[in-house]
Formats: C-alpha cells, structure tokens, sequence
C-alpha cells in the first residue's frame, strides 16, 4: 500500500522583515513556483489546498516589541496545525510547502496534539543552514520569527508563540536532532548546553547524507514519530543562492536528495515542510526546477508501491543511552505519557528493523542584497554533483544595529 502524498501551500511571510520599506518578502511566492514546475503531478499527490496567511504588515514595530506579527503568527499557526492534523488523519503523508520558517510552529503544535493523542512524544530533525535558535534569553532582542522557529517550538520565547494551547515544548530538547547547520554557527554552544544534538555540514559530509539520516533515526528511537522541516538555505549559496540568507559551506542537492530520501524511508516519518525559497530570485525558474526535481527524488520512498502507511510507536518506559559524543548530555530522562489513546487513522504497532542506508551567524550585511552569481561549476568547490539526465540573521544590540538586510529581520 502506498502512502499518499497530500500538498498543502502554507504562503506565509510574517517571519521575516521587509526587503525594502515598500516591499514584502518574496518566499510567500513558493509554493506557486513550486506548483508551477509539476511537483504534484510528479509525486501523484493530492491537493490539500492553500491556507492563505494574514496581511504581512510589520506597522510601527520597534526592537524591544517582541516577535513581530506574533498575534497574527499565532493565529496562522492553530490553523496550520488543523489542516495538517486532518491530512494525517486521513492516512497521507504532508508536504508543506512554505513560506518562511515561521510555519514549524503550526507543524509542531500539530505534532504535539498527535503525540499526545497516542500517549507518546514526536521529534523533529531539523534541516537548516542555520540553527534559528534566538531568544531572550541569548539575544538583546528577538523579532524575526522565522530566525527563532527552534527556540519558540522547544519552548524558548514569549507564551504567545511559544506556548499555544498551553502547550510548551512542542518538541523537547533531547527530541530533536539540527543537521545542516554551519560550523561556526552563533548558537552552536547554546544548543550543545540545551542537550540539542547536532551535526553540522563538515560532520554530515564526512558521515555522508545517508548514514545521516541513519544516524538521525536513531537519535530519535524513543518518539512516537517525527516531523521534518527543510530550508533550502541549507544548500550551499553556489548552487542555491534564491534564499533571504545564503550562507557558504552548505550541501549539495544530490546529498540533500539521499538525505530526505533517508527521513522518510520509514513509516514513522509524519510528514516534511519546505521553506525559504524566494521565487523573487529566481527570475528564470531554474532554481525551482532543481527544487523540484530534488523533493521529487526524495519523496520516492514515501509514494513506493510498497511503502508502509505512517505508524508510530507505543512510549518506551525508558530511553536508551545516549551514544558517545553525540551532544547530549549524559542522562536523559523521559517523562511518562498521558495514557495511550489511538489518534485517528494512525496505528500504534511495534517498533520494525531500521532502515538501511540507500551559527545562525548570517553571511552578508544588513544593506541591499548581493548579488550572487552561480559558479561556473554549479557544484561549486568540494559540493557533489548532482546526476541527472533568514530568513533573519542574528540580532545585534540595539545600540550598535546593523544596516537593514532584505527579507531577513524585523528592525
């Protein structure tokens, strides 16, 4: 039986500062992009409609405001979380395609009210140039959603975002597993303290994409399930500079392909979110086709004839140690669940065998977007080619800000 794939366009650009005083983002233009190269046609997938995000309108927010468009987020994200929610329970298998990163909230409060409706936990491997893990508590000020979506969905941030429905963490700590990041990410020391493990571009190069995702299983075998969330600014800026922050040293797509193709090879991946793309930079559609071509690559394993419909895993009593040198720290408690409670079209049953193998610290500067040019070799130095034939950027104290950079920050 295979897994029906279900499209749902989530436009949303309220997590990142305008490019200009008189423009707005232009990532809320993706999905259409996407759409426009055959992506449902492609993955034979069902089309779960739009759900058409507020009037982007920073207004006269200030630094010291909070997150801006935090209401209207909020709001966005309980109705993403329902539209998500009902895909898995009709049995398929959501792809999201955002938007800005702002859209993991609304995927994590749909994965919290799942976990809890089974009695378990889900986790999160984040995909992601950058560990948008600011917040009050390591930023002079927070205002970017789409540069805090980590912080706010482990709990981190004001209760309006970081606590709907009462619920905080959406994710805990020990369940969420960052890949992607750059080496010399900002909040790097920050995640490691939180017990986030981790495992940033040179270490997923030298592991390789598909023993990475392997390995990202593993670091979540005590969930239920997990979500995966995916910002094409993880690609290296060479062959994928149509984001608001591109930032060298990142992968290429043939490793970001056998790395999807390693999530969701297993029934207990619940679904995949894609984010940051801006059309605005991609005048003559290349970068959506490559996009596209990647996500359809990658999503084989999910619409396989034989692909098992999604399951997740009755709560483990106990979780297993913790490998060595893998960032967490060295006990790891887990908290008993609400008892079981099967959710709708989603059966609990055992855990199968696993399956086999196949900082935040922004480039640029805050003035007008540089221009960038692809290499000659798209690759790029050191990226592998493919075989086929800010969102934000880290807050500075208010006293010494940065010149504004397009698409990337509230300031």
């Amino acid at each position: 039986m295979m897994r029906r794939i279900a499209v749902l366009d989530a436009p949303t650009n309220l997590g990142l500062r305008p490019p200009t005083s008189t423009s707005v983002p232009g990532c809320a233009k993706a999905p259409g992009a996407l759409r426009d190269h055959g992506l449902l046609a492609r993955l034979r997938a069902r089309d779960a409609g739009c759900l058409t995000p507020p009037r982007y309108d920073p207004g006269d927010w200030r630094p010291g405001d909070g997150v801006c468009h935090a209401p209207e987020i909020s709001g966005y994200s309980v109705a993403l979380a329902d539209r998500i929610g009902a895909i898995i329970d009709r049995g398929e298998f959501p792809l999201v395609l955002g938007g800005d990163c702002s859209v993991l909230l609304g995927s994590a409060l749909a994965m919290h009210r799942l976990g809890e409706a089974v009695g378990g936990r889900i986790g999160l491997v984040f995909v992601d140039g950058h560990s948008d893990f600011r917040h009050p508590g390591n930023a002079s000020y927070v205002g970017a959603a789409a540069g805090e979506d980590l912080a706010l969905v482990t709990g981190r941030g004001q209760a309006d975002l970081a606590a709907i429905e009462g619920r905080r963490p959406y994710f805990r700590d020990i369940d969420v597993v960052v890949l992607g990041i750059r080496a010399q990410d900002e909040y790097r020391l920050d995640l490691q303290a939180a017990g986030i493990t981790t495992r940033p571009v040179p270490a997923l190069r030298a592991e390789g994409a598909a023993r990475t995702a392997q390995w990202a299983h593993e670091q979540l075998a005590d969930c239920a399930g997990y979500w995966v969330h995916i910002d094409v600014d993880v690609l290296d800026p060479a062959v994928m500079p149509a984001v608001d922050a591109p930032d060298p040293g990142g992968i290429a797509f043939a490793e970001l392909e056998i790395l999807l193709a390693g999530l969701v090879d297993t029934p207990h991946c619940l679904g995949v979110e894609l984010t940051v793309f801006d059309p605005d930079y991609d005048p003559d559609g290349s970068y959506a086709a490559e996009i596209v071509n990647t996500v359809v690559a990658g999503l084989a394993p999910v619409a396989a004839p034989g692909a098992t419909p999604p399951r997740l895993l009755p709560p483990g009593p106990v979780a297993p140690a913790p490998r060595p040198g893998n960032g967490r720290p060295p006990a790891r408690d887990v908290l008993a669940g609400p008892a079981a409670v099967p959710a709708p079209a989603v059966a609990v049953e055992p855990i199968g065998p696993a399956p086999t193998e196949g900082g935040d610290d922004r480039a640029g500067t805050n003035g007008d977007r540089p221009a960038v040019e692809p290499a000659t070799d798209p690759s790029g130095p050191g990226l592998l080619r493919r075989v086929t034939g800010g969102e934000d950027e880290p807050a500075t104290p208010v006293a010494e800000p940065d010149a504004a950079r397009p698409g990337v920050d509230i300031a």
